[in-house]
């Protein structure tokens, strides 16, 4: 990141500014008029970002390109694995330049986007600055004086005071002459005594953690400013440790010599480190190394890895390990229901605060503490029989085994997943990159405000100004749509005008005193600076989104889907109730799944706390008539997996294929218990996944749990993250 923020500084004669900004945000388009030429192959998304290249003049000719009979021509970058090293069609490949060429990679392979900018630093710059200098405590401290913290900013997984305190007695400042504090409530004042006593003595001080104090650290800020030659002894040195936290004081980081220490990445590596730390070799000891391994590397995955990111970490193993000793030195036969409760559901369990986590990690640990891996030899981690448990031998040969056996590291197929995971987590590194260099531009403005900028704004609030209808007439809907006993849908209708009457609300003051503000009619406040800030970066502003459903869309989706939102909600006031009900089109969607069951619950006289949900997809994209009981639903996504319309169960996804959208879904109440071979399947509204509870008991982001129907066993789409959405990013 900071490479290429470098490499594009340098070369800034060569680089147009509005280049530079369509390559972090894809363009700023509300709607795209012009019609995907070839959709087979070329992506929605992929086509709006190439239509708004036309803006710039130097590309008018690409959108013709791609327009005309020219576009099989790109098709060859679409389908390459290495989209960056695959030569553009003549005469484009001389035409434009490097950081041009990046962006139609942007446009049709936004995945490989990472190897792109990898390549482009490295031909620019050199090999050396997209390598990461390796972990060097001696190096850090020459460029230390007593004047300087030294900040260790923590990754999860790993801790690098064992590293420091090796150092320490390296240099002679162990035993009493090291003291270290983990900061936290009340620890404060004894961490400043600690400091002031070692800048007299000439001895070193770690303050762990100080993210977790957060109210103390305008005092260390303070200490930090007031270091000097003349008031610390030569010797003194300041260590601090942190994870990365907006509060934490710039002065310092700007100030300080900044370390940190990445966990090992690979399947590999982390066995690896596991067994030269701990030397006991059993077949089970290996399994629950395997498994650590496995719940670490699965982060890389995001959502369909963990719903929210956890910090497993070595002292999760070690524990587990002495528990695992233990249970198999004291009996005769190994309690499996024991060792798996205590590394489950309390070692590596007890960091895990999702119910669909805590589901996967049971799952996966099953794979590895059963019977089966001590009496069979050579026994599968993996459905290939790729990753195999070693024979029972001695501790040099299992080293030998990790080191030899060739673990290829990076294929989903050991975690359970479908090839397809590697474009999902190279999306995630994109977005991540992309929203990272925006925040160093500053939210996309560049020096202050200018005029060409002014009226791209005003266009873009005036065009979302003209597509706002006006509020909806509550008083009205509830006369057309009184509340009654046996139709709780009215009451449902009339709240979700409310709510979507609020949002329009804000959207459309918003965008009103920020034309004024443009013209000079009012104050350009901090508020409305960040509404602009946002809009011309193609984001939903800060402002509209507190008062939003969840969205992950970007300004030009978000404001098409808004307004699908209140064309569904119009057409059910106008028509009376649809047959099938978009269920992504609701503002809160369990107000809907409750009223379905009330109405079923009033209509048999059955108490709702008894009842349950049941659930069918049907075969039909379309129906006319609603069924007798309960309600049909479309609008659904399923995410890690595809549905199949002609068997009725949950398929193997189709290559680049990431989501599947869901036929019409018959939601019956009922009181009847599900069966275990069916998929039970979380249904979230973001891709995001995980959420916060919120006022109203409900997760913010968790909608209800489908039961599915699967020719496999559970635990084969458990493994894959297989969950619906309700709405994508895109």
């Amino acid at each position: 990141l900071f490479s290429f923020l470098l490499c594009c500084n340098l070369a800034k004669e060569q680089i147009k500014y509005s280049d530079f900004m369509f390559l972090l945000t894809g363009g700023v388009g509300l709607q795209n008029t012009i019609v995907n030429p070839d959709p087979s192959w070329l992506q929605d998304k992929s086509w709006d970002e190439i239509s708004t290249l036309i803006q710039p003049k130097l590309f008018l000719f690409i959108s013709h390109a791609f327009s005309c009979y020219f576009l099989s021509d790109f098709k060859p970058i679409y389908d390459s694995k290495e989209p960056c090293n695959t030569p553009l069609p003549t005469p484009w490949c001389e035409q434009l330049n490097d950081l041009q060429k990046i962006i139609i990679v942007r446009c049709l392979r936004p995945d490989k986007i990472v190897p792109a900018l990898t390549k482009y630093v490295t031909g620019k710059l050199g090999k050396k600055f997209v390598q990461p200098p390796p972990f060097d405590l001696s190096k850090s401290y020459l460029d230390s004086n007593s004047t300087i913290p030294l900040v260790f900013v923590l990754s999860p997984g790993a801790d690098p005071m064992a590293s420091l305190l090796k150092f320490a007695s390296d240099k002679n400042m162990g035993g009493t002459k090291f003291q270290s504090i983990s900061l936290g409530q009340g620890q404060g004042p004894i961490a400043a005594k600690m400091i002031s006593t070692a800048m007299q003595d000439g001895t070193w001080v770690c303050l762990q953690n100080c993210h977790l104090a957060v109210s103390w650290m305008s005092t260390l800020e303070k200490i930090c400013e007031d270091l000097s030659p003349a008031t610390c002894h030569p010797e003194f040195r300041l260590w601090l440790t942190s994870y990365p936290s907006p509060k934490f004081p710039v002065t310092i980081l700007q100030n300080g010599v900044k370390m940190t220490n990445e966990p090992p990445t690979g399947l590999r590596l982390n066995l690896l480190q596991s067994y030269l730390s701990d030397p006991i070799w059993e077949k089970l000891l290996y399994g629950l190394c395997f498994f650590h391994a496995l719940v670490q590397e699965r982060k890389k995955f995001g959502p369909l890895g963990w719903n929210i990111p956890y910090g497993f970490n070595e002292s999760d193993l070690r524990i587990s390990i002495r528990q695992l000793q233990l249970f198999v030195n004291e009996y005769d036969e190994v309690p499996f229901e024991a060792i798996m409760y205590l590394t489950g559901e309390c070692n590596y369990g007890g960091r895990v605060t999702d119910d669909w986590d805590r589901r996967l990690l049971m799952t996966i640990l099953a794979d590895f503490y059963n019977k089966d891996v001590i009496e069979k030899p050579r026994y599968p981690f993996s459905p290939s029989g790729e990753y195999i448990a070693p024979p029972k031998s001695n501790y040099e040969d299992y080293i030998e085994f990790i080191k030899v056996k060739a673990l290829n590291d990076n294929h989903p197929e050991v975690f359970g997943m479908h090839e397809n995971v590697d474009i999902s987590k190279d999306l995630q590194q994109t977005k991540l990159l992309f929203d990272s260099l925006l925040l160093t531009q500053g939210g996309g403005a560049k020096g202050g405000s200018s005029s060409g900028s002014d009226n791209t704004l005003y266009d873009i609030a005036k065009d979302i100004l003209t597509k706002l209808p006006a509020n909806f007439d509550t008083e009205a809907a509830l006369l057309k749509f009184p509340v009654r006993y046996e139709e709780s849908m009215n009451t449902v209708l009339v709240q979700e005008m409310e709510r979507y009457n609020t949002l329009c609300s804000v959207i459309r003051v918003s965008l009103q005193n920020l034309r004024k503000a443009i013209k000079g009619f009012v104050v350009m406040d901090g508020e409305l600076e960040a509404v602009a800030g946002s809009l011309v970066v193609g984001r939903v502003p800060e402002k509209w989104a507190k008062c939003s459903y969840p969205s992950l869309k970007p300004l030009g989706s978000y404001v098409t889907d808004f307004l699908s939102r209140l064309r569904f909600l119009q057409k059910w006031h106008d028509n009376c109730k649809p047959s099938v009900f978009w269920l992504s089109g609701f503002f809160f969607t369990q107000a809907f799944l409750t009223g379905a069951m009330q109405n079923y619950a009033r209509k048999y006289h059955v108490p709702i706390d008894l009842l349950g949900f049941d659930f069918e997809v049907l075969p039909i994209d379309e129906s006319d008539t609603s069924p007798k009981d309960g309600v049909y639903i479309n609008g659904l996504f399923l995410d890690g997996a595809r549905w199949d319309k002609r068997s009725g169960v949950l398929a193997e996804q189709h290559a680049k294929v990431l989501f599947d959208l869901m036929p019409i879904i018959w939601i019956k109440p009922s009181n009847i218990d599900q069966p275990q071979k069916l998929y039970v399947c979380p249904l979230y509204k973001t891709s995001e996944r995980k959420g916060t509870l919120s006022t109203t008991g409900h997760s913010t982001n968790f909608v209800i749990s489908m039961i599915l129907p699967t020719s496999r066993p559970p635990q084969y789409w458990i493994k894959r993250g297989v969950a619906m959405l309700c709405q994508l990013d895109d």
